[in-house]
């Protein structure tokens, strides 16, 4: 089953000059605006040859079909979530909640500024989730909750800091996504995202004092 999803969904082959870079850019930039246009159920792999002014020859030279190419799109989300997660909690020269802080304003941030794309991915491809990029996302996002709840509540039990952290990042994700389904204004953004920011940062500091 896993060897049929990879060779369905996987890349052909991976560019190799610079040349041939410049053209995988280049498609994956005319599929994010087809898939923001036409949604998933009109995404074909013409529209995307099209908007990316090459032939459906040189896109099936390194994407087999459409699914292959929504699957590279996911596989990106997926690291570009993981990568921000990395670098705001794991800079250890700002104190941990100033770290929480910063991480829900770039992640509301983020979910509003590409909602469309996000949305029409969910929708195109939700057994993705049980892909090994996907659970190499999760587990190395879950790392780095893990380490930073241990430095927000080093005497809090490993169990609390557990659950602290499963809280914080489901209610984050889950609201985010319902937030970033309606059109926002940047104040709108900023106002609730410093109301999330307050109100996990409010809850660690009452779990620090227990």
């Amino acid at each position: 089953m896993t060897k049929r999803r990879s060779s369905s969904v996987s890349s052909r082959k991976q560019p190799q000059q610079a040349r041939s870079t410049e053209l995988v850019a280049a498609i994956l930039e005319a599929a994010v605006q087809v898939l923001t246009k036409e949604g998933a159920q009109r995404f074909t792999t013409a529209r995307v040859a099209e908007k990316a002014g090459v032939s459906v020859g040189s896109l099936y030279q390194y994407f087999p079909n459409k699914a292959s190419i929504l699957f590279r799109l996911q596989s990106d989300e997926w690291r570009q979530t993981t990568g921000l997660l990395r670098e705001i909690l794991e800079d250890t020269g700002r104190p941990p909640l100033q770290r929480l802080r910063a991480l829900v304003h770039a992640f509301i941030r983020s979910e509003c500024e590409e909602a469309a794309v996000r949305g029409a991915l969910s929708d195109a491809a939700p057994l993705y989730r049980d892909a090994p990029e996907a659970r190499e996302a999760r587990a190395s996002g879950a790392r780095t909750v893990e380490v930073f709840m241990h430095e927000a509540l080093p005497k809090a039990s490993g169990a609390i800091r557990a659950t602290a952290g499963d809280l914080i990042t489901t209610t984050l994700s889950t609201v985010g996504k319902d937030f970033s389904e309606s059109p926002r204004s940047r104040a709108e953004i900023e106002s609730y995202a410093d109301a999330m920011a307050d109100m996990f940062c409010a809850y660690l500091k009452s779990l620090g004092k227990r």
